[in-house]
């Protein structure tokens, strides 16, 4: 009787936190913003400018999902979170997603209840020294000091990179990437290492930036993405569909110049068709009208425009795309079918 007891009560306290995350879309819809949890500043993937306007790869995807679900691809609020309280900001209700650069692991999308809805960068942890330095490359670190910042998965995978080498390091704690880059250009550590993203972005707000190398190593996969709470499966559908939407708009075709061209009549593709709202009902499958991925694309284009216009080559950022490729030109991006 006991055990049925604690079983029930178990159960009766999973569907009452259940209930509680279910209404994620309808809290959204209510309030009328979206409440995007967000890095605290990163060049080129979430940072606001002079007049305060959040910009970046990151916060497109945020806006990206108030354009399907509010029709309003400026009705986000966003809510810098550290690397410490993201996941607990998330798990407590006071952002709807999380899209902070934040890696999914098996303990994150388990222990921590959680669920990564999709892959929007592949990233991999690097190290960052200044060419001063003489260093070419990670395995001629013994000794060094590095700047890393705690509650990230970097701190693991360092402690294996330098173990698996014989060499050792001196950790330099920070709190943001902001104290890191202070502690780094001071002189207080050799090196610095988060996701290698990170670190071009970091080194292109720098006021010499070819004064500071990337070394060639990468020690881990780093698969960045949006995170939503456990449970709340309507929602979650929503924020994957979203971003799964700007990668097949890429690999067909569809750009935020074009759009509104294909969208006006059914095209040769039944796919886009499908996408753009002019066959099919894939909208209300999710609860949205026949044009949400007409205002997405529209709002921020697809996954290509995305990536070039705040991070790609012709950016201070300079990433080059890489495994972040379309399936189709060797990369890894790969979206479901729209059927």
């Amino acid at each position: 009787m006991k055990k049925t007891l604690i079983f029930g009560a178990m159960a009766a306290a999973g569907l009452a936190a259940g209930a509680v995350s279910a209404g994620t879309m309808d809290d959204v819809k209510a309030r009328g913003t979206l409440k995007c949890g967000s890095n605290e500043g990163l060049a080129g993937f979430a940072a606001p400018d002079a007049n305060g306007v959040w910009n970046g790869f990151d916060v497109s995807l945020c806006r990206a999902i108030a354009a399907a679900v509010l029709g309003d691809p400026q009705a986000v609020e966003f809510v810098p979170l550290t690397s410490q309280t993201r996941f607990t900001a998330l798990a407590a209700g006071e952002v709807d997603v999380l899209i902070r650069n934040s890696t999914w692991t098996y303990s994150r999308d388990t222990d921590l209840k959680l669920d990564f809805k999709g892959v929007n960068y592949y990233d991999g942890q690097g190290f960052m020294v200044q060419k001063s330095l003489g260093v070419s490359s990670a395995k001629e670190l013994d000794g060094a000091t590095v700047c890393i910042q705690t509650g990230t998965t970097t701190e693991l995978n360092l402690a294996d990179f330098f173990r698996v080498n014989n060499i050792s390091y001196e950790p330099v704690p920070v709190a943001t990437n902001a104290e890191g880059q202070q502690q780094y250009l001071a002189g207080a550590c050799d090196v610095y290492t988060t996701d290698i993203s990170g670190l071009a972005a970091t080194r292109a707000t720098f006021e010499n930036p070819g004064d500071h190398v990337i070394l060639p190593e990468v020690v881990s996969k780093e698969p960045l993405g949006p995170v939503v709470r456990h449970g709340d499966n309507e929602w979650g559908d929503i924020v994957g569909w979203t971003l799964n939407l700007l990668i097949a708009a890429e690999e067909l075709g569809i750009t935020s110049a074009n759009v509104a061209e294909l969208a006006a009549a059914p095209t040769a593709n039944p796919e886009v068709n499908r996408i753009l709202g002019t066959e099919g009902e894939l909208g209300a499958m999710m609860g949205l009208d026949k044009d949400w991925a007409v205002r997405v694309i529209s709002a921020v284009g697809n996954y290509g425009e995305v990536f070039e216009r705040n991070i790609g080559e012709a950016t201070p950022v300079g990433l080059a795309r890489g495994l972040n490729a379309q399936w189709t030109n060797g990369g890894l991006l790969y979206a479901p079918p729209f059927r």
